[in-house]
Formats: C-alpha cells, sequence, structure tokens
C-alpha cells in the first residue's frame, strides 16, 4: 500500500522504534523526517520518510555491514505494510552509512566495469539486495559499450556486468576485483 498519509506513517515508525529502543536497553536517539531535502547523495532515491539515528550503540547498528540498521528498516517497511517495489519509500541511516555504502557501490561498479572492458569478460557481482543492485544498475546506466542484467533467485540475487556485445549464454563465475 501506498504511504498516504506520512506524518501518520512517521508516528506508526516511531512508536516501533521508541518500543524497540527502550525494551532492548539500546543508547540510541533518533529523528525521523517526512519528505527530506533530496542531498547529493541521495540523487538516485527520494525517500518519503527518512529515519536517522545518532547515540552510543550507534556502532551497533552498524556492524556486520549495517545488519540491525537494515533489520530496523525492514521491520518499519512490514510495519507500514509496503510492498517489495515501494521499500525505497523509507530509509534508516546512521553516520551517512547509506551515502558511504552508495559511494563504495558506484566505485566497485566503476571497478567492474574497467575490468570487463579490459578482459572482455562478464563480472558477476556477490548477493545484493535489490536497493544495492540498483545502485549498481543506475551507475552504470550511461555505459553504452556495457549492459547489466540482475541474476539469481531470492537471497542469491546479483548483478552481472556484461560487455555490450556478449552473446554467451553460460553463467560467469563470480570473480574478485
Amino acid at each position: 500500500m501506498p504511504i498516504t498519509d506520512k506524518v501518520a506513517a512517521a508516528k506508526k515508525i516511531g512508536e516501533f522504534l521508541q518500543a524497540v529502543i527502550t525494551n532492548g536497553g539500546f543508547k540510541l536517539k533518533y529523528r525521523i523526517s517526512v519528505d527530506p531535502p533530496i542531498a547529493e547523495q541521495r540523487e538516485w532515491e527520494h525517500p518519503e520518510i527518512l529515519v536517522e539515528f545518532a547515540g552510543p550503540d550507534s556502532a551497533l547498528l552498524l556492524e556486520r555491514g549495517g545488519e540491525l540498521l537494515r533489520s530496523f528498516e525492514l521491520l518499519g517497511t512490514e510495519i507500514l505494510r509496503l510492498q517489495g517495489n515501494e521499500h525505497e519509500k523509507i530509509w534508516f541511516d546512521c553516520k551517512n552509512f547509506r551515502s558511504l555504502r552508495i559511494e563504495e557501490l558506484q566505485l566497485a561498479a566503476r571497478t567492474a566495469a574497467e575490468k570487463v572492458r579490459r578482459t572482455g569478460e562478464p563480472y558477476r557481482f556477490g548477493p545484493m539486495s535489490s536497493r544495492e543492485r540498483r545502485m549498481v544498475h543506475l551507475a552504470l546506466r550511461d555505459e553504452k559499450d556495457l549492459r547489466t542484467e540482475s541474476d539469481g533467485e531470492g537471497g542469491r540475487r546479483c548483478v552481472v556486468v556484461y560487455p555490450g556485445n556478449y552473446k554467451n549464454s553460460a553463467r560467469p563465475e563470480r570473480r574478485s576485483m
């Protein structure tokens, strides 16, 4: 369901976070913004609700690649009953983790593109979330000599970068950069 009342949705998320932070014993504060201004680092995503965390336990949110932060975000999307294609409407962030991850993905995409150009062989990234796959696709969207495709199922879904004229249907192996 689309977010029809953003203020009510933000309030729901706030109630959820207050309960989790209090009952979980976290030392965290959060700020919820409705229709936040579009920052340069968010040029490809335009969240309707942005939740930003700070506090002594911020590091816990960011451990293991932001696993707890992403879990909070996933629960937020479930509370609002957002469909998979609507998950980009809310963003949870802490210490600019999201912006730094986008920069990291853009750099990885450029590095993979150069490797594909140099070798003429496809490059398969490791499994990524749909948001991260989207960032890689967008980072390479203007590269006319390359194409990107998502491949795999479920949690094993990844991005493959191909030379633009690549014809082989064999699945390329994952390579490290």
